[in-house]
This record gives C-alpha cells, structure tokens and sequence, in this order.
C-alpha cells in the first residue's frame, strides 16, 4: 500500500524502484530518500486521450511523476485528504481533486453527459465543475481532496443517494448519476446550486461527499 494518513489533510506515500505515483503539480510538501519529480504533459497513465480532455476540461496542469526510492508527503491548501483503496473497480472524481495516485491505474476521461444525458451536462454547468471526469482504474489507491472532511455512503439497488452537485467528491462501482431539478426552473433562478438540484446515484458502489460546498 502506497498511502498512509499521517493526519485529515496529509499522506505519506512510499516510493519504491521500479514502480511509480502521480500527483498534482505543488502536492509535495516534504521527502525522504532518492526521489524525483517530473512533469508528465501526457496525463499520467491514459495517455493522449486523457491530456486532451483535461485541457478541453480546462485542466490543463500536467501531473508530476514521482518515481525513485524513498518517501513522500502529500497535502495541498490546507484540504481535508482522503484515500480511497479500488479493487479492480473504477472511480469517478473531478480532475481538480486529485492529489496523488499509484501508477498501477488507469487513468481516463469520462464526458459527463455519457451516464447523465443532457441533465449530466447540466451538472457540470450548474456545479462549476467541468463537463469531463477523470476516471481511475484497476487495483490501487487514490488520495483525493476535499473541504471539512470526507464521508463515505453506499449506494445499494433498493436505496439510491442524492447529493449536492457541489458537495460530491467523487464515487466508484457499477453507479449510474441523474441530475434532476428539485425545484421549478422559476424557482432556480440565481440560484448557484444548493438543494435547488440535486444528483441521484443509483447502482451498487459507493459515493464520497464533503461537508462543505466550497470549490477547490
């Protein structure tokens, strides 16, 4: 295992020869051992595809490599940290909120209107977030970021969760995502997200939702 939490808004991750980490470009706080950090213009491990998604998303701030033998420690702004252990399974979260994972996954993009149709387009309108996800693959950890603290709830066939569009992290397993309009459109206006809208994940799998609707 790669990650360990040294407190609520910092990991420690051990790097050995031969394997490999990604983080967000300023995530290195402090380091031990022979380490090196590079660029990586090509989106970490989904290649072409995912750098030009990250630039249409307007994310265009290319990961760092973190490859030798030593360890690292990871934070940014001061964010509420949290890992997130995948088993062969994918996870969906915002490109911005990444801070750091191991090299054995896939990375990819996802256009949110592919699982929510028009509404999924929505959301990223609504939401202030972009209308492209990153997706991560296969058997490794993920350290993501969010503000004042990470709950994780499940989603089961008999009991879909809704969210706040803008208190969603990020979620994993065989989950479908509807944005749906709680409110008459009359009533939406100016309003910046909130229980105005509300996104309903339905499947079998798990979501994580921050306690705070601030944006990274």
């Amino acid at each position: 295992m790669a990650f360990r939490e040294i407190n609520a808004k910092m990991v420690e991750a051990t790097v050995a020869p031969g394997q490999r980490l990604f983080s967000q470009r300023g995530a290195m706080l402090a380091y031990k051992g022979e380490v090196s950090f590079t660029p990586n213009m090509a989106g970490g491990q989904g290649g072409i595809m995912s750098m030009i998604g990250r630039r249409v998303a307007d994310e265009d701030t290319p990961l760092m490599t973190v490859e030798g033998s030593g360890t690292v420690l990871f934070g940014h702004g001061g964010h509420h940290v949290q890992v997130i252990r995948l088993a062969g399974d994918t996870l969906y979260v915002e490109a911005d909120r990444l801070l750091a994972f191991e090299g054995t996954l896939q990375q990819g993009t996802m256009f949110l209107g592919s699982q929510g149709g028009v509404m999924g387009m929505v959301r990223g309108q609504v939401s202030g977030q972009g209308l492209f996800t990153t997706t991560l693959k296969g058997h490794g950890a993920v350290a993501v970021m969010a503000h004042g603290g990470v709950i994780e709830i499940p989603i089961t066939p008999q009991r879909p969760v809704h969210v706040d569009p803008q208190a969603y992290v990020a979620h994993h397993g065989d989950v479908r995502n509807k944005l749906s309009a709680a409110l008459g459109w009359r009533d939406m206006v100016g309003r910046g997200s909130g229980e105005a809208f509300q996104l309903e994940l339905s499947g079998s799998g798990a979501v994580y939702v921050q306690a705070s609707e601030e944006k990274l």
